[in-house]
């Protein structure tokens, strides 16, 4: 016999996390399954300053930690390690097929498989991954007061973060593969106005170098001249795009550019399939954000099963 739920939280991440946090507490029979070790990418986020309740700041591995163990006391079960390969959102119940084999049915659904950005795979860029490699300015923009950094790409999100790390850099080296910035002419004119700017074009990152204490520099090429050369600094923004982790989800639940569209109740365009965190089409994708987008979504499956019930 097949196993079923009440709800199933989809994805561990700090959305998924809060979510199962509220679901456990309202006695709701919950699972919350995760293809990795719960916390998601925050758990590999080397230092937060900017979540609320905690002065010092914290590793993000402790952040996690402090999370799951909030849900765990109130009997949240978390599988980890259980890999999703298929969603059936077209019949009642819904329907998750597990790579292991076998499936879980739920009466209700809440996806918060997040999102990765886009790397440019070269060498030092993962094991520098939070000691210098960042591919988030409002994360750790301050961690590089007074310093000279790099910022990677030539679409809006690049080129506003480059203006928004001036405040704390002493410089910022836009770096672009192309001869002319993606982003929107009043984007651009906001980059090319501002003194701490300086775009170097035509160029690819072919190695990022390290010390003793993280990046130390890049290794360049012109694609047009294909001279290398060398850029001394101790910061890196990666910012060429996010992937959605949607590779298991059906057509009928409705995307804008591969991620999930809801209202401002995370509700999806399927009853009683909420969406939250990194995973929904947004702007901003930071942990508080993703921490009450889960309390909103488990609220609206509460309501949704509440209903049902009737």
């Amino acid at each position: 016999m097949a196993e079923h739920r009440q709800l199933v939280i989809l994805g561990g991440g700090p959305a998924g996390l809060t979510a199962g946090l509220y679901a456990s507490r309202a006695k709701l029979d919950c699972v919350m399954l995760e293809k990795g070790m719960p916390g998601g990418q925050v758990m590999v986020t080397d230092w937060i300053d900017n979540y609320p309740g905690f002065p010092e700041g914290l590793s993000g591995f402790d952040l996690c930690e402090k999370m799951t163990a909030q849900a765990k006391r109130f009997g949240l079960e978390i599988r980890s390690g259980v890999e999703v390969t298929g969603v059936d959102l077209e019949s009642e119940p819904r329907k998750l097929i597990l790579a292991a084999g076998g499936e879980i049915s739920c009466d209700s659904l809440i996806i918060a498989t997040g999102a990765r950005p886009n790397t440019l795979g070269v060498p030092g860029e993962k094991e520098l991954t939070g000691r210098g490699v960042s591919y988030c300015a409002t994360c750790d923009g301050p961690f590089f007061r007074d310093q000279e950094i790099a910022v990677i790409g030539g679409g809006n999100t690049a080129v506003q973060e480059a203006v928004y790390l001036t405040k704390f850099a002493k410089k910022v080296n836009l770096i672009h593969r192309r001869d002319e910035l993606r982003a929107t002419r009043i984007v651009q004119e906001q980059a090319m106005a501002n003194p701490g700017i300086n775009i170097i074009w035509d160029t690819v990152v072919q190695e990022i170098k390290s010390d003793d204490s993280g990046v130390s520099g890049l290794v360049l090429e012109n694609v047009k001249s294909g001279a290398k050369s060398e850029l001394t600094l101790s910061g890196v923004f990666v910012l060429i795009g996010t992937i959605p982790n949607n590779e298991m989800l059906p057509d009928c639940i409705e995307l804008v550019d591969g991620f999930i569209n809801t209202d401002a109740e995370m509700r999806t365009n399927i009853p009683g399939v909420m969406a939250a965190g990194d995973i929904r089409n947004k702007e901003v994708r930071q942990v508080i954000n993703g921490a009450g987008e889960g309390a909103v979504a488990e609220m609206a499956a509460e309501h949704y099963l509440s209903r049902r019930a009737k």
